[in-house]
């Protein structure tokens, strides 16, 4: 066995030498991404997102959560086996009544978010949607965070038998994530004890109210 039939063999097999790569930091690719647009106050940036699970039977649970990146506060957690537009339009109408309208909403290019209806009322409501880049879910790096563990401490802890067990256990994470966990980014206080120090920049319009008042009966959130 010499060099040249090492060397002949190792050119037929294309072998070669791994080439040294440095490794890359991700930033996004738009300039609506979480590290390029930050949100400076309550109520400047809320983002949403879905997250999908199922019941022992095999039937589907789709999850949609709603957070205020600023306070980290969860304004929305709920669940059911589908969650179309319209739900979310309901959802989202009752948010602006009860805590009023963000100054902008981080989301992917999901076909719920940009519906219609949904760019309608966020056009009437004078708040700008930020999509990210397709493919990109760094960019919208703290509704990823809130899933992980989401997904981390409950969905693949718990066993859901119906779906009124899995509202069940949404309500209670709500309750646990805003007023009994504290975030090491928020000096170790809860969203709920934050959020109540800070400054709020709440903003409703005369037509907005008048449109959610015609149209929401009742509130859509427990």
């Amino acid at each position: 066995m010499n060099f040249k039939r090492i060397y002949r063999l190792w050119r037929r097999e294309g072998l070669k030498v791994p080439r040294k790569t440095r490794k890359r930091r991700r930033v996004g690719h738009s300039g609506n991404s979480c590290a390029r647009l930050r949100a400076e106050h309550k109520d400047h940036v809320w983002t949403w997102d879905f997250i999908h699970d199922r019941t022992v039977q095999g039937q589907p649970l789709k999850w949609l959560a709603i957070t205020d990146e600023y306070t980290r506060e969860c304004l929305a957690l709920e669940v059911d086996r589908g969650l179309t537009s319209d739900r979310l339009l309901d959802v989202l109408t009752n948010l602006f009544l009860v805590r009023g309208v963000p100054r902008h909403i981080r989301s992917d290019n999901g076909p719920e978010f940009i519906a219609q209806a949904i760019r309608t009322l966020t056009d009437r409501a004078g708040l700008e949607m930020l999509y990210i880049e397709p493919g990109s879910p760094w960019e919208n790096g703290y509704g990823e965070s809130f899933f992980s563990r989401l997904r981390d401490e409950l969905l693949n802890v718990e066993e859901f038998m119906t779906l009124e067990e899995a509202r069940w256990f949404a309500a209670r994470r709500l309750v646990e994530h805003n007023e009994e966990r504290p975030h090491s980014s928020l000096g170790y206080r809860t969203p709920n004890e934050f959020a109540s120090q800070c400054a709020t920049s709440v903003r409703a319009t005369p037509s907005l109210q008048q449109h959610t008042a015609e149209n929401v009966t009742q509130p859509v959130l427990s």
